[in-house]
């Protein structure tokens, strides 16, 4: 059975003893690394990072993988781990708006780095020197979010029996990360929109002002937009906090990262529990790279510890079995939605391919096969509002004229 070798630094007190695997230890001379029938090596430099890489030229079939232990400093960008293009344009995008105040939105699946991207742009931003605060929007609970967020005075409310400073105060000429922005109640939406327009706020209990200098960072997994279509979320907040926003991309999109990913992980695992892993088999590996991963880098980090616990030797063993019980990207046990529900999906996504057009031989109302007056009535009883209005009192776009001209208003009866 091939293996992967890691140059991982010796760990006293792991399992030294030999297994019947064969292991190539990657030391000395590259050029003694090869092994009978195996191709020349040649070195590929990583663009920007004036690292070269050791790798055998592909000549169409499976080859051993080998990481060096110069394949790349892992952490050299804020810790964060990978060289894949999608990743490395994120990277990029970390290092034109660290050095400014904007606001940034981050957007990406559950367990894609968000926070560690968020501690970038701090550690790359004048602010460094200062605090980096950051508030788990779904953590707290609702009653107690504003007064987290804000702080409160004495007596404020029930068992408020003394003043607490608030994580805006904490974070004054710092940074702000507020994880899981979707969650963050509606009530408390409009204070929230008045700190990033105003940069001022009261605490709990108080009629003073307060003002900020503080740089707010949010991120979601969420789906703003469509939350903003349910009335989940307010268009004005959204608006403010996409200034600059940077999608994260899952683990599924990046597969070149894992290699990388994993030597990185094996590596702080077996440090910590004081054991020697440096080496894993290539069936191991490339089953590690063809799984989805649906959650991501916490996903493949947890595996990975595990894996190291399980290990008797120098040899990772990853129980590959596991991870083909796990629930794949996309798949979720919900209830069976009821038919109103059903149909209001189905309107909402037919409004925003058609950029919420109604008539017209493109509008919604053709698509659906329904007359507009119809739609219109639909729309209501759902609840269905073009994001960026407030009421069912505006003008809908209807072909190439607004409604307001053609003498059906909204709520219309077909």
């Amino acid at each position: 059975m091939a293996s992967i070798s890691f140059a991982f630094p010796h760990v006293h007190g792991g399992d030294s003893r030999s297994t019947s695997d064969p292991v190539f230890k990657l030391k000395g001379n590259p050029s003694h690394w090869l092994v009978d029938n195996e191709p020349p090596i040649t070195k590929e430099t990583v663009p920007h990072s004036g690292t070269e890489i050791i790798a055998p030229r592909s000549n169409g079939v499976n080859e051993d993988l080998r990481l060096d232990e110069e394949i790349c400093n892992e952490a050299g960008f804020e810790g964060i781990v990978g060289q894949s293009a999608v990743l490395r344009q994120v990277l990029r995008l970390i290092e034109t708006v660290a050095t400014g105040d904007s606001t940034v939105l981050l957007l990406g699946e559950t367990g894609t780095g968000k926070e560690l991207i968020a501690r970038a742009i701090h550690n790359r931003s004048r602010r460094k020197e200062r605090n980096f605060v950051k508030l788990n929007c779904a953590a707290i609970p609702t009653g107690l979010l504003e007064s987290e967020l804000f702080g409160h005075e004495r007596g404020a409310f029930t068992g408020a029996i003394a003043q607490k400073i608030g994580r805006l105060e904490l974070a004054d000429r710092g940074s702000l990360f507020l994880d899981e922005i979707g969650d963050i109640p509606l009530e408390l939406q409009p204070k929230l929109l008045r700190l990033l327009q105003e940069r001022e706020f009261e605490r709990l209990g108080s009629t003073r002002t307060q003002r900020v200098d503080v740089r707010v960072v949010a991120a979601t997994h969420r789906d703003l937009e469509g939350m903003i279509v349910e009335k989940q979320f307010r268009s004005d907040l959204y608006y403010r906090l996409n200034v600059f926003p940077i999608s994260i991309p899952p683990l599924r999109e990046r597969p070149g990262d894992i290699p990388q990913l994993v030597r990185h992980f094996v590596q702080h695992a077996a440090r910590k529990m004081n054991k020697a892993i440096d080496a894993i088999p290539c069936e191991t590996m490339d089953a590690l790279t063809q799984y989805p991963w649906p959650g991501n880098i916490r996903e493949l980090e947890n595996v990975i510890e595990r894996a190291v616990i399980l290990s008797p030797g120098p040899v990772l063993r990853v129980p590959i079995q596991d991870l083909h019980t796990r629930i794949a990207p996309g798949h979720k046990h919900e209830r069976s939605q009821t038919l109103e529900e059903v149909e209001r999906k189905h309107i909402v996504t037919t409004l925003r391919e058609t950029r919420w057009v109604l008539s017209g031989p493109r509008g919604a109302a053709t698509r659906l096969g329904l007359n507009r007056a119809t739609l219109y009535f639909r729309m209501k009883k759902l609840g269905i509002v073009r994001p960026g209005t407030e009421s069912w009192n505006h003008e809908i776009t209807s072909g190439t004229e607004r409604m307001g001209h053609s003498g059906i208003r909204i709520g219309d009866r077909p």
